[in-house]
């Protein structure tokens, strides 16, 4: 009997995850949007959203949502525990998610894409639910990568990821079990919170300086603009809506 063709699974896999991820968003989740007009059309930037959610899904249904409305390439930095899980791998590998790159995708940027970041890193999505919404520290990488290739920083807010995956609690013996920083305690099936996605406006990078103090200094000012803007964002969309599922 002929084997089937890897690639041909890869393809059913990355289209089936699209059609749940797009259902998700449209009927289930009831994405709003707001501020897609921020994102240049053709030229490069940085987006940089917080993260949330004990499964990280906001990640998903943000780069769904970008295909789908851009009609351009999102280009965005992944843990390297996206690629150990079959059902999301074959997605993210055919929407050009990458990890292990120290420079956060400066080569597409160079190129004149979009490439998106969770500064928080696992640190936004294991935090527990007791204290949601409030921002991890940003990894100032973004910042160093931004000031390199002098693209602008789009800060992006996302509001319903705590409540559709409410991190709590973690089973340890099932994180080492599976080597994950750590296996939460959370419902089976997603939610119906509603969420609210925000654009906002472009942060310019600030000039590079001869001096590494001078650098370091701005790389640090930048990681901090963009923290307090999203944060803020984040405090605004919360602080609009009277119950997480309305």
């Amino acid at each position: 009997m002929e084997e089937p063709n890897p690639r041909s699974l890869d393809t059913i896999a990355t289209d089936a995850l699209s059609s749940v991820l797009e259902w998700l968003a449209s009927d289930y989740l009831r994405v709003e949007v707001s501020g897609l007009d921020n994102i240049p059309e053709c030229s490069p930037a940085m987006l940089i959203a917080n993260h949330s959610g004990a499964w990280g899904l906001d990640a998903f249904v943000l780069h769904n949502l970008l295909h789908r409305e851009l009609r351009r390439p999102v280009y965005f930095h992944a843990s390297p525990i996206v690629f150990r899980l079959p059902p999301v791998a074959s997605y993210a590998r055919q929407h050009g998610a990458f990890a292990d790159d120290p420079t956060l995708g400066s080569d597409r940027l160079t190129e004149g894409h979009l490439v998106g970041v969770f500064p928080e890193g696992l640190d936004g999505v294991g935090k527990p639910f007791s204290q949601r919404y409030r921002l991890r520290p940003f990894s100032p990488g973004f910042a160093v990568t931004a000031m390199r290739t002098q693209v602008p920083v789009i800060p992006v807010s996302i509001v319903g990821a705590e409540e559709t995956y409410p991190k709590l609690g973690s089973i340890a013996s099932l994180a080492r079990r599976f080597d994950l920083p750590y296996f939460p305690v959370t419902t089976l099936l997603p939610l119906p919170a509603k969420w609210r996605i925000t654009v906002g406006e472009p942060v310019p990078a600030p000039a590079s300086s001869d001096t590494f103090a001078e650098r370091s200094a701005a790389t640090r000012r930048l990681c901090d603009e963009v923290w307090f803007t999203v944060q803020g964002m984040v405090d605004r969309d919360v602080r609009r809506r009277t119950t997480a599922f309305w």
